[in-house]
């Protein structure tokens, strides 16, 4: 009989397979900020910034406070042990993942150059022209390349041809992150960016998906095939092909969790038998929205009962909880949500509006604001502004006075 795990243990199980439970570290190293990104395996970048750009945030959630410009050295700069690409969604990963993502490269030209109505067809001169360009230039950004086709169509997130073409190439792997500047991604040849040892592995499309899908169980501590197939956006067949390997192989075990149910019947759920069972889960952290413990809605439901969309392209008048939201762990249990945002000319950390969850106790406020305060420290905001909109909003003004 498949053995049974409590949802409370599930929850325990995931969060500390996430970094979650261990006291702050007195300093955060380099060692540290490693120890992290080589957890997560992969640290989702999105260019919204109205509270902070989301991949700083999964780390202040784990360590606490830290220097980000230590995080730029890693994730920023050419030449790092981590890299840029579509692991997840736009991710930073450890730079030996790489390869292991080749058939989704091999994948993606395979089908653009297949169909003769494509972008990549049609561009094909604009191709030839770019992959000339940086071998007579080396790295450079999209705004840093001259051409005629180099002006953005549409509104602010329009893209040029250039910038397109970069990306077609991007994600063929032909070209690579060669850092950033500002938040603009650099572009190089990957035979200019990538060691010999990197650029040359050659890893079958069932074998890489094999080690993805372990590193998504590990990184997961259990989860449901689709939760396992997320991590890494992998086709559901070929991860459920894996998951057997892994289970024939021992280094999976099938469990079943309670209240994990589809059309009345309990799913199926993996469980990494080296994942710790932590009988108590403390502190307190603010998720990004695009964290891995939320980043799943549905896992997010089962896991906390917690109910999370996020918002920015919802009308403001339609908005339920506001603009950015940030899910707030306290323990094990996610007990507010806070929209935030960082008032940079002022100094001041907006909290726009407060809620709390049904799982909110009576510490949950006193031990918000001592979250918050802590965030609007680490971002050099000197007062805290909580606006009237939420359950928790009163209580939180009231604190923090």
């Amino acid at each position: 009989m498949t053995p049974a795990v409590p949802v409370a243990v599930a929850r325990r199980i995931a969060l500390a397979a996430q970094g979650f439970g261990k006291p702050a570290p007195a300093a955060v190293t380099r060692r540290t900020l490693t120890g992290v990104l080589d957890r997560l395996q992969v640290l989702q970048i999105d260019s919204v910034n109205v509270f902070e750009r989301s991949h700083y945030l999964p780390v202040f959630a784990r360590v606490g406070a830290y220097d980000k410009s230590r995080l730029d050295k890693l994730t920023f700069e050419a030449g790092s042990e981590y890299i840029e690409y579509w692991g997840h969604e736009a991710t930073f990963l450890p730079v030996q993942t790489w390869p292991l993502f080749r058939w989704r490269m091999d994948q993606s030209r395979e089908k653009a150059l297949g169909d003769p109505d494509s972008w990549a067809c049609a561009h094909s001169d604009m191709l030839d022209w770019l992959r000339v360009e940086l071998r007579e230039n080396g790295p450079m950004t999209a705004s840093e390349i001259e051409h005629d086709a180099n002006e953005r169509r549409g509104p602010w997130w329009g893209w040029s041809d250039v910038k397109i073409g970069l990306e077609q190439l991007f994600r063929w792997g032909e070209m690579v992150s060669a850092g950033r500047g500002g938040f603009e991604r650099r572009y190089g040849l990957a035979e200019q960016i990538l060691a010999p040892e990197i650029l040359e592995a050659q890893v079958s499309r069932s074998d890489a998906i094999r080690e993805l899908v372990s590193r998504g169980i590990t990184a997961h501590g259990i989860g449901t095939l689709d939760d396992i197939a997320d991590y890494f956006r992998l086709p559901s067949a070929d991860t459920r092909a894996a998951l057997q390997e892994l289970e024939d192989d021992g280094l999976v075990h099938q469990v079943r969790v309670d209240g994990w149910e589809r059309r009345g019947k309990p799913r199926e759920v993996w469980l990494d038998p080296k994942a710790k069972r932590p009988r108590v889960i403390g502190g307190e952290a603010l998720l990004s929205p695009f964290d891995p413990v939320v980043w799943a809605r549905d896992r997010a439901l089962r896991l906390f009962d917690f109910h999370y969309r996020i918002e920015i392209y919802t009308p403001a008048h339609k908005r339920v909880y506001g603009y950015y939201v940030l899910p707030v762990l306290i323990d094990d249990l996610i007990r507010a949500r806070v929209d935030l945002k960082n008032d940079r000319k002022n100094r001041r950390l907006l909290v726009r509006a407060a809620w709390s969850e049904p799982t909110a106790d009576a510490e949950t406020a006193v031990r918000l604001a001592e979250l918050l305060q802590r965030a609007a420290t680490w971002l050099g905001c000197e007062d805290i502004v909580v606006e009237d909109k939420g359950t928790s909003s009163t209580a939180l003004r009231r604190i923090l006075a």
